[in-house]
């Protein structure tokens, strides 16, 4: 199950991804011709910042969604690709020094798949560094969305809808790290809490990317009608007296060696 974004409406709306991003890139200590493959690539940001950390080296992101990478394909240089690529269908064998994902395999649901599929594609000594939402991210979203589906000139459109997101508890993504034979893992949660500026910064986060499956299941003539109930209870819920809007952003951390 993949969706289409916006991507340069997403760089306009993703300054927690890249304050995440940023902090795991801090953490990591690159050879300067290692091989790196980034997992949800996004616009490309911060796979370019990876990029240019291995002068010598090579970095490959991949994204599902066609906005996302006709938007990363702008800062493409001599040792940066960019592919639309599937991730459910990764197909490498030995030869990555790095597999790293920002904020974005929850949209994956299959992380047994993943994986074993990550543990093929690196080389002996490889590592793993992902950050992705865990259970009791945004919950303030879920149950506002959730309500909205239930109302009933909505219901017929989702009586099928597959929940679009895999954020497990802590406990249950490291059981599921601990069937894969890396030499060495971590598993940790976090909590990354923000507060939006503004309201207007909150809806640039709905609109892309977090509306996007819901949108996708309604005609036109109620997308508009649909996004606004969210917006409206979202503000309803989340914004604080000094203008700002909370929400819950609770993280899985994996640090992985092969």
């Amino acid at each position: 199950m993949t969706f289409e974004f916006d991507g340069q409406k997403y760089t306009q709306a993703a300054t927690h991804q890249q304050e995440w991003g940023a902090r795991l890139m801090a953490e990591l200590d690159l050879r300067q011709d290692a091989r790196i493959l980034d997992l949800g690539c996004g616009d490309g940001l911060l796979t370019a910042q990876l990029a240019a950390r291995v002068p010598q080296g090579f970095v490959l992101g991949l994204d599902a969604s066609a906005g996302m990478v006709a938007a990363a394909q702008s800062r493409r240089q001599h040792n940066l690709k960019f592919e639309q690529v599937d991730i459910n269908n990764l197909a490498f064998a030995d030869e990555f020094d790095l597999v790293f994902s920002n904020a974005a395999l929850h949209w994956l649901k299959d992380h047994h798949r993943l994986l074993a599929a990550v543990y093929r594609s690196l080389k002996a000594g490889g590592q793993v560094r992902f950050n992705f939402a865990g259970e009791g991210n945004c919950a303030h979203f879920y149950r506002v969305v959730k309500a909205v589906m239930a109302q009933n000139e909505y219901t017929d459109y989702f009586c099928h809808f597959e929940w679009p997101w895999y954020m497990p508890p802590v406990d249950e993504y490291r059981s599921l790290v601990s069937q894969v034979p890396f030499s060495e893992t971590r598993v940790w949660g976090e909590n990354a809490d923000r507060y939006f500026p503004d309201t207007a910064a909150m809806v640039r986060w709905l609109d892309q990317p977090s509306l996007v499956p819901f949108l996708g299941q309604l005609p036109q003539p109620h997308q508009v009608a649909f996004r606004q109930q969210v917006i409206d209870r979202m503000v309803e819920v989340s914004r604080q007296p000094d203008g700002r809007c909370f929400e819950m952003f609770r993280r899985i951390n994996l640090y992985a060696k092969k």
